[in-house]
C-alpha cells in the first residue's frame, strides 16, 4: 500500500489498523531544538479519544469503545527538544472487540471502504475497518500536535492558532460563534444552546439506529502573507487534501465559497487599505478565506468541510457479499452517530501539519 505519507519537508508517515496491537506515526522533518511537550501531545490525544463517559456526562454522539489513546515517544526526542532525526510515537490498542466483526468478513457494509480495499488489494481487514478506520486519526492527531510546536517556534511573534468546531450537525445550525463554548459542550460547537440541540437530536437518531452528518468550520490566526506554493501546491490546494485525505470528509470551501458564485466581482473581492501606523495593510472583508493565489494574504483563513453521516449504522441494510449473493446486513459492535465532536480535533491536526510543512518550506522560498 503506497500514500501513507504526507508532506514535502514535514513529512509525516501513519501506520497501524483499528484492531492490531497498535497504531502510530513516523514524522520526519522536524528542526532540532524546539521543544516538544508528550503533556501537550497526550492531551491533544484525550480531545480525540473515544469513549461515551465524560465529565459532563454521556455523549450520545461518540462510540462507547474505551480507549487510553496512552501515547510513547520512540524516537526523535531528548531531553525535551527534538533533535532533527525522526519523532517515532506509538499508541497502543487496548479495547478491540473483534468478534463484533465476524459477520464481515464476506460482506460488504454499504457507505464502507469495503468493497473497495477488497476490490484494490483482494484482501481486507474486516475488523473495524482496518487501515480505513476513522481510529487512524489518532496517529494524526499526535502529529498535528508536534506541527503546532513547529509553528510555534517559526513564528514566535505571530503566535499562530488553528481552532476547529461543530458549526452545524444533525441539520442544526450554531448560531454563535463563541470560541470559548467550543470545550463547554459535548458537540464541540461555539453555542452551547444549539449545541444542546444537538444532542437532543443526536440521542434520538441512536435510538432510532441512525447516524447523522455535519459541518466544521476551522479558523487559523497568526499566519503571516507568504505561505503556499502558487502553482500545484497551492495552500488551499494542500488543505482540501488533507481534508480530504480524512475518511468521513466530503466536500470543502473557503471564505465565501459556494456563494462565491452568486457575487459580483465588487462585492467578493476583499479590498485592502493601509493601516495608520504604516504596518502592514488589511483587508475589509476575507471572502477569500485569507488564501489569493495559493498564498496566504495575512488575513484570518477560513474554511469549512462537509462531514458526511456515520456509516456504520444499526437498522437493516441491503447490501451483497463477496459469493455474488445479495444479504440483508445488522451491523454490530460500538460505533459514534455523529464524528462532528471527534473530528474537531483531526481537522485542527490536518491543517497545522500542512501549515508547519508549508512554513519550513517558506524558508527556502527566499534568503
Amino acid at each position: 500500500m503506497s500514500g501513507n505519507t504526507f508532506g514535502t519537508i514535514f513529512k509525516v508517515t501513519t501506520y497501524g489498523e483499528s484492531h492490531g496491537v497498535s497504531l502510530g506515526v513516523v514524522i520526519d522533518g522536524v528542526p532540532a531544538g524546539i521543544p516538544i511537550s508528550p503533556e501537550r501531545i497526550q492531551k491533544a490525544l484525550d480531545r480525540r479519544k473515544p469513549g461515551k463517559k465524560t465529565d459532563s456526562g454521556t455523549n450520545h454522539a461518540v462510540t462507547a469503545r474505551q480507549e487510553s489513546d496512552a501515547m510513547t515517544i520512540l524516537s526523535g526526542v531528548f531531553e525535551g527538544l527534538s533533535t532533527g532525526t525522526p519523532i517515532a510515537m506509538n499508541i497502543p490498542n487496548t479495547s478491540q472487540h473483534s468478534s463484533d466483526y465476524g459477520n464481515l468478513a464476506t460482506t460488504f457494509r454499504p457507505g464502507h471502504a469495503d468493497y473497495t480495499y477488497d476490490q484494490k488489494y483482494g484482501i481486507r481487514d474486516y475488523r473495524g475497518g482496518g487501515r480505513s478506520s476513522g481510529r487512524e486519526t489518532a496517529a494524526r492527531v499526535a502529529a498535528g500536535e508536534v506541527a503546532r510546536m513547529v509553528l510555534e517556534a517559526v513564528f514566535p511573534a505571530e503566535k499562530p492558532v488553528v481552532t476547529a468546531y461543530t458549526a452545524e450537525a444533525c441539520g442544526i445550525k450554531a448560531k454563535k460563534r463563541d470560541l470559548s463554548a467550543i470545550e463547554q459542550n459535548m458537540m464541540r460547537a461555539p453555542d452551547n444552546e444549539a449545541a444542546e440541540k444537538m444532542q437532543e437530536a443526536v440521542a434520538a437518531l441512536a435510538k432510532d439506529g441512525d447516524s447523522a452528518g455535519g459541518i466544521i468550520e476551522c479558523v487559523v490566526t497568526g499566519i503571516p502573507a507568504g505561505l503556499g506554493e502558487p502553482v500545484f501546491d497551492k495552500l488551499d490546494a494542500e488543505l482540501a487534501k488533507a481534508m480530504l485525505s480524512i475518511g468521513a470528509v466530503k466536500g470543502i470551501e473557503f471564505g465565501a465559497g459556494f456563494e462565491s458564485a452568486r457575487m459580483n466581482g465588487s462585492t467578493w473581492n476583499d479590498v485592502m487599505r493601509c493601516n495608520p501606523d504604516g504596518s502592514k495593510p488589511q483587508f475589509l472583508t476575507n471572502h477569500a478565506g485569507g488564501i489569493l493565489g495559493g498564498i496566504s494574504n495575512g488575513n484570518s483563513i477560513v474554511f469549512r468541510v462537509a462531514v458526511k453521516p456515520v456509516p456504520s449504522i444499526f437498522k437493516v441494510q441491503q447490501t451483497v457479499d463477496k459469493e455474488g449473493n445479495n444479504v440483508d446486513l445488522q451491523i454490530k459492535g460500538r460505533h459514534d452517530v455523529c464524528l462532528c465532536p471527534r473530528i474537531v480535533p483531526v481537522i485542527e491536526a490536518m491543517t497545522a501539519i500542512v501549515l508547519a510543512d508549508m512554513a519550513l518550506r517558506q524558508k527556502n522560498a527566499r534568503p
